[in-house]
């Protein structure tokens, strides 16, 4: 398969008569083994730079992935040759990368204005930190601002608490953006900072009840680095990128994939050794600092009770394994709350989710975070995908935060109290 790709590819750039200037993003719903095999021979091939915005080749679930406008023409014909049947989910994602930038810009001279915080807006690294800072001061007996390490770029990384008081009191974790292109899963934790905040001043029901027995740990930015780096311009490379910025074995080819890093099953099946893609899970288990910094803390408190992860794309909520399709010991219960969270976040929007274990409603992945505090004894560890299923996938238009947080909000307050509760 791979020396005809090759074959073909050399064939098409003289034969195809299509022409393209814009980056696609392409749709495909595998039907049978055929279209796996094809998938995976496209994921190798390297002089095509596809990007796979989803992962895991299966029957199950389609796979989206965006094509550079220089190989749009091979890709396509190359599809319809094997007889794989696609479709364009995102017909120019530049467009989407300038309405996005426009719509930054606007909102940055507004705050400049009003010196008011944008909740619907995405905001880059320092105007989140700012934030942070602004919230412990409105709030100085309820939250703390914790710096947990820095990053290989030598950035701090902060963890908000939420505390009436006490040490190393009963906790539930909760981390966005450890994959940096996921901006939605930023800019929730933004808004969902704020409600903690809020509903606890305003003795709104059930965040004073949790935090009497409880303390919450919200940090928004798990990869800063990256994050940083996904705002530097609105060039697809830049904002679409997923990893960390650390130095690898392959000098043109940095970062690794932070959640394929963590000492759970690292190296199984689900995360790639080659640091030229997207899943690359670092050369040893929890090798790289920003992981190492999450997981020394939540190892040295001690007493974490749930774990939870913002992440996007897809409508989904999952619990353990990721890297097995074997049940979790727990898997009953887990799906049980899991559907139950997903019921109270159905009822803001009437948002779909889908309830499941990672490995079958995902992906496998080896090396992942929810995996690995399941593993340490904490319980009810779980996943978000967040908004959209792939209309705008990573480009969700910013008008969709607010609904976006406040629906992931109804789910973890069920988990949280559920959490609490026992």
């Amino acid at each position: 398969m791979r020396l005809y790709l090759t074959v073909f590819a050399l064939l098409v750039a003289v034969h195809c008569e299509e022409l393209f200037n814009v980056d696609q993003v392409l749709r495909i719903q595998a039907e049978s083994e055929n279209y796996t095999e094809v998938l995976k021979e496209l994921e190798k091939n390297v002089d095509w730079g596809l990007d796979f915005w989803t992962h895991g080749f299966s029957t199950e679930r389609p796979v989206d992935f965006r094509v550079p406008n220089t190989s749009l023409c091979a890709v396509k014909d190359f599809l319809r040759e094997n007889n794989i049947t696609f479709t364009v989910m995102i017909n120019n994602v530049q467009e989407l990368l300038d309405k996005e930038r426009a719509e930054m810009v606007s909102n940055a001279e507004i705050k400049h204005k009003t010196k008011s915080f944008n909740f619907a807006a995405y905001n880059n690294l320092e105007t989140i930190y700012s934030f942070m800072d602004t919230l412990v001061a409105s709030h100085p007996n309820l939250i703390s601002k914790v710096k947990i390490g820095s990053t290989y770029e030598n950035r701090p990384m902060y963890v908000l608490k939420f505390s009436t008081g006490g040490e190393k009191r009963p906790a539930i974790w909760i981390d966005a953006g450890i994959h940096a292109r996921e901006w939605v899963s930023h800019a929730s934790a933004v808004w969902i900072a704020d409600r903690i905040a809020t509903d606890f001043k305003e003795n709104r029901a059930p965040v004073p009840s949790i935090l009497s027995k409880m303390d919450i740990f919200l940090m928004i930015v798990a990869n800063p680095d990256g994050y940083v780096f996904s705002h530097i311009s609105s060039r697809p490379f830049h904002r679409l990128w997923r990893k960390s910025r650390c130095v690898t074995s392959n000098p043109n080819c940095p970062g690794v994939d932070l959640n394929r890093n963590w000492d759970a099953e690292f190296s199984g099946p689900g995360g790639s050794d080659d640091p030229c893609r997207e899943d690359y899970r670092g050369p040893s288990a929890q090798s790289e600092i920003e992981v190492k910094n999450i997981a020394d803390f939540i190892t040295s408190h001690g007493n974490f009770k749930s774990f939870m992860t913002l992440h996007s794309y897809s409508q989904l909520l999952m619990y353990p394994y990721a890297y097995s399709g074997t049940n979790a010991p727990d898997q009953p219960e887990l799906h049980d709350v899991a559907t139950q969270a997903n019921k109270a976040l159905y009822s803001w929007h009437s948002t779909i989710y889908k309830v499941g274990s990672i490995f079958h409603t995902i992906e496998q992945a080896s090396g992942a975070s929810v995996d690995w505090a399941y593993q340490r004894g904490i319980k009810y560890s779980f996943a978000f995908e967040l908004r959209d299923t792939g209309k705008y996938g990573f480009l969700l238009p910013a008008d969709q935060i607010v609904s976006t947080a406040r629906e992931t909000w109804l789910a973890l307050k069920y988990i949280m109290q559920y959490v609490c509760d026992r």
